[in-house]
């Protein structure tokens, strides 16, 4: 049975993010997958210093271990696909869940061939923004994604309004039972993708004598 994680990255842990993440995880259960919401918490995350530490002692966690980092490093590596939720913010995804996500992934959440999905939860402008703020560290891990029947994003402001957004709920509907057949489908194919070693460049390039 397929393990699907949700991160609930807003600071209110029982807000419309939760309620738009609950939505998910029930109809993900009705397709026989089990679901678990992590909520980030509100109290500080780091920022990456990049500092290296992770990759030098190359243990899968970050050196500060003083916040839910390393915890959701553990849970993202203990299942088998990935669902990160936040609200918007000026047009962005919240800060803590943007440190959050970017130090798990560097220091060794693995999502290497993991279905994955992102959802924003937004009072009025900034949705798609922070949608696809939210959803580009995926694509630059082999993550694949999960779509839907439109971007996954809903709509509400006090908490408990989102509940009124017809066609937001019906597209995270549509999400999980896209991602519980991706999740059988991948289970049917157990032979993983060939992942090249990683060539990495940049722009900058010694001058011409």
């Amino acid at each position: 049975m397929a393990k699907v994680l949700l991160i609930n990255g807003s600071p209110r842990k029982n807000g419309n993010t939760h309620l738009a993440l609950m939505e998910i995880a029930k109809t993900l259960e009705q397709q026989d997958c089990t679901t678990e919401i992590a909520w980030i918490g509100n109290k500080p995350i780091r920022g990456c210093i990049a500092c290296g530490t992770c990759k030098r002692l190359g243990n899968g966690r970050c050196v500060f271990g003083d916040d839910i980092c390393n915890e959701i490093i553990e849970k993202i590596n203990g299942a088998d696909a990935l669902v990160v939720g936040s609200p918007v913010y000026y047009g962005q995804p919240a800060g803590q869940t943007l440190a959050l996500l970017q130090r798990a992934l560097f220091a060794g959440a693995e999502l290497t061939d993991k279905p994955t999905a992102a959802l924003c939860v937004c009072r009025r402008g900034g949705a798609t923004a922070a949608f696809q703020t939210l959803q580009m560290p995926f694509q630059m891990v082999n993550a694949p994604l999960v779509t839907s029947q439109y971007w996954n994003i809903i709509y509400g402001r006090e908490e408990g309004e989102a509940a009124f957004d017809a066609e937001g709920l019906q597209t995270l509907r549509q999400l999980a039972r896209n991602m519980a057949w991706m999740l059988r489908a991948f289970a049917q194919v157990p032979e993983k993708p060939e992942h090249e070693e990683w060539i990495s460049t940049h722009f900058i390039r010694p001058a011409q004598e």
